[in-house]
């Protein structure tokens, strides 16, 4: 095994949470990176660290992608070692453990001889995209999606707005495989990730029902988002800003009755999240809270038709 290298960063719990799943920059490059994130000191729970493996020394264009994913680490000066001849990338690994959330079990490359014999099992590669099950959000999505199978609800018409490495458009075709389902993305690298992790996990694409359909876009803004709407069923585990923006959106591309799955938010945020909905005639039915994050579920009620007044003679 070649020499690796590290390159370590500042940066804060905050950031932290939200990369420690999201290497999307990096998700090109050959081999891919590892992306880590830790607590340097439990006494001072808001600092963190972000540390980068590469099989190669990073260049000078490698570091300020780096520097980028951690805007309060501007001005720090990243700390770059060559490390001892070890597959760091399977030492990471070995340390990310299997997400066993209801009936999914999502698991590395490493882990796939772990796999239990009556789960729905998933393998995503550490660090490719945002959504590979070891996030709260992403894990909490997982659990709501159970619970909505065990309760008896079918969808046939699914969305995944947001997919990242494509884990829950995966996850809501295991539990219902005959529905028709389409997964977007604003990064088309997160786009080939959630390709290439469809066909490791033998999901197909296409249009067809049982299969996905995989765009990259902003939001609904996609002709084929728009043309299947309305969606009996949609996920969208993106960040609380963005999802305030799309209640409009969502409002039109839901159908009445139809479960909206929301994750990316701090409970701080879930409030607002939800009056945003509740002018979309979404009412609250169900929220998971992990560590600082809320996972919520939504139904979009029926319109009332108001009666008409008696004409007069």
């Amino acid at each position: 095994m070649s020499a690796s290298w590290k390159l370590t960063l500042p940066c804060t719990r905050a950031e932290a949470e939200i990369l420690k799943d999201d290497i999307a920059p990096f998700a090109l490059m050959e081999p891919v990176p590892v992306l880590m994130t830790s607590e340097i000191d439990p006494a001072r729970p808001h600092e963190w660290q972000l540390d980068i493996y590469f099989e190669d020394e990073p260049t000078a264009d490698t570091i300020a992608t780096a520097m980028h994913l951690v805007p309060s680490a501007a001005g720090a000066e990243p700390e770059i070692i060559k490390l001892e001849d070890r597959d760091w990338v399977a030492v990471s690994q070995k340390g990310l453990e299997p997400i066993h959330e209801g009936r999914f079990f999502v698991h590395t490359p490493i882990h796939s001889n772990a796999v239990p014999a009556d789960s729905i099992a998933f393998e995503i590669d550490a660090g490719q995209a945002f959504g590979t099950g070891h996030h709260e959000t992403t894990a909490g999505c997982l659990a709501l999606l159970d619970r909505l199978k065990a309760s008896g609800r079918r969808f046939r018409n699914v969305a995944d707005i947001g997919t990242g490495t494509g884990l829950l458009a995966f996850a809501a075709l295991a539990l219902w495989p005959r529905a028709r389902a389409i997964a977007s993305d604003i990064d088309p690298v997160a786009i080939d990730v959630a390709g290439q992790n469809a066909a490791i996990n033998d999901v197909p694409l296409g249009k067809a029902p049982g299969m996905l359909e995989l765009v990259s876009t902003a939001g609904l803004v996609h002709r084929r988002l728009r043309t299947r709407a309305p969606y009996d069923l949609l996920i969208a585990n993106i960040l609380a800003g963005p999802l305030i923006n799309l209640a409009p959106a969502f409002g039109n591309a839901v159908a009445p009755r139809g479960t909206l799955v929301l994750a990316g938010l701090l409970d701080a945020q879930a409030e607002a999240v939800i009056a945003a909905y509740r002018r979309q005639r979404f009412r609250l039915a169900e929220r998971l809270d992990r560590g600082e994050w809320a996972i919520l579920r939504l139904v979009k009620r029926r319109r009332v038709r108001g009666h008409r007044p008696a004409s007069r003679a």
